[in-house]
């Protein structure tokens, strides 16, 4: 595909830079600017905090509640920048569309058919089908914005779903690897020989060989681009943040966080799996593979030159502290005061994969195994559901995991000091305790 395609990037756009006009007409620039290199496929997410609350939205339907106040919110919210996107438009570019009245009314049909059909789905199935109208819908107001730089056959919208293929794992689906990268090749070269000088998709969304809709799972829109950047064998792909590029810390909690200018696709794929929020952990391994850099860069600076994850060596790098909220710890001891064995942790682990509980520490006593994951109540029940009567089990909930990469001395004291530690582990680079905050 590269010699079909020469020069083709992926941008991945996340929600924070298409959260208002404003920031939709700033997109716009940057895509013109950077236009001029040649052909570009834009992937974007939800617009804003769109999907928070479409799952505010989804829970209370699903529990035969009324939403219509919190739709109501959300239908204004994409009505108020889709006219002021509509009114800078060229009347001449905007014949081919209707109007922004009748995209939204189009796509949250949805929710009565969803909610008041005869045929209720399971729960993480329907929420795949409610949750993905917010890259929807910021995929065709994004195209309509791009009307202000380009003319109408320069863009070309594709819809993820007749590209991305995915099994029916629902809310982190798993991808169909070469039947996605044939119909994403097809799809794309199809555009591009029709004149398409800009490629809008949504991230975040796949469908089934039957035609149901699915997620990558919470964040996936940077993996949907890794995913069409391998498929392309893409120049390289950029994340554009509201970031200088990839930090030591979140700079909203440590002032003194600091710019990595170059990071090695391992260390970004370990700092990705502790929890680090700029890159989705799966994001990384398929441009590896490929050896497709990837740019995180400022969108509120798009001439700085912000971050380059690649196949490199460097020195070590400052100590990345990475904190994630949302925690359980999970303890289970055999009711019969026996050692935590192979055979149990067999049993445990096969619960914990069954109850889809992510797991991001573990730690064995002679009598006990404790996990520390991703705490969600509803799988919990699931593991308790299966586990009550081999063990005993405890958790607590609504902790904080901090990881901190390439750990010293001194941002172990300055992390650790007057907090009371549930739990710590450490290896040779990395340290990790859990608190109550």
């Amino acid at each position: 595909m590269s010699q079909e395609v020469p020069g083709l990037r992926v941008f991945k756009f996340g929600g924070a830079s298409v959260k208002d006009a404003a920031a939709v007409f700033n997109l716009c620039r940057i895509v013109r600017q950077e236009s001029t290199r040649g052909p570009l496929l834009i992937v974007v997410s939800a617009m804003g905090k769109t999907t928070n609350a479409l799952e505010r939205i989804y829970e209370l339907g699903y529990r035969g509640e009324d939403y219509l106040v919190e739709k109501t919110a959300l239908d204004s919210y994409h009505l108020l920048i889709g006219r002021e996107v509509l009114a800078a438009v060229p009347a001449i570019r905007l014949q081919p569309f209707g109007p922004i009245d009748g995209i939204l009314k189009y796509h949250f049909a949805a929710f009565a058919g969803h909610f008041h059909g005869k045929h209720k789905v399971e729960y993480d199935e329907g929420y795949d089908q409610i949750v993905s109208i917010g890259e929807r819908l910021s995929a065709k107001i994004i195209q309509l914005a791009l009307l202000t730089e380009f003319e109408g056959s320069e863009i070309v919208s594709l819809v993820a779903g007749t590209m991305l293929r995915t099994d029916d794992t629902w809310r982190e689906s798993r991808v169909d690897w070469p039947e996605t990268e044939r119909l994403t090749r097809q799809a794309v070269a199809k555009a591009l020989a029709a004149g398409a000088k800009i490629i809008v998709s949504e991230g975040f969304i796949g469908r089934t060989a039957d035609g149901r809709t699915t997620t990558l799972g919470r964040e996936g829109s940077d993996y949907s681009a890794a995913i069409f950047a391998y498929c392309l064998n893409a120049e390289s792909v950029t994340i554009w943040k509201d970031v200088p590029g990839l930090l030591s810390a979140d700079p909203k909690l440590f002032a003194d966080a600091v710019l990595y200018p170059e990071v090695s696709y391992q260390e970004t794929i370990e700092m990705a799996y502790y929890g680090a929020s700029v890159i989705h952990p799966k994001t990384i391994r398929p441009l590896a593979e490929r050896g497709i850099p990837l740019y995180v860069r400022s969108f509120l600076d798009p001439a700085a030159p912000g971050t380059l994850i690649h196949d490199c060596r460097h020195p070590p790098l400052a100590p990345a502290i990475i904190r994630k909220t949302g925690q359980g710890l999970i303890s289970f001891a055999s009711k019969d005061f026996a050692f935590i064995s192979e055979e149990n942790l067999e049993v445990i682990f096969g619960a914990l994969a069954a109850a889809r509980l992510k797991i991001n520490l573990m730690q064995n006593s002679a009598l006990s195994f404790s996990v520390v994951v991703d705490f969600d109540a509803a799988r919990m029940r699931m593991l308790l559901a299966r586990l009550a009567g081999q063990f005993r089990v405890q958790y607590n909930t609504d902790l904080s995991l901090f990881t901190i990469k390439n750990y010293d001395a001194a941002s172990v004291e300055k992390l650790t000091a007057g907090r009371v530690l549930l739990l710590e582990q450490r290896t040779r680079s990395t340290f990790q305790f859990l608190v109550r905050e």
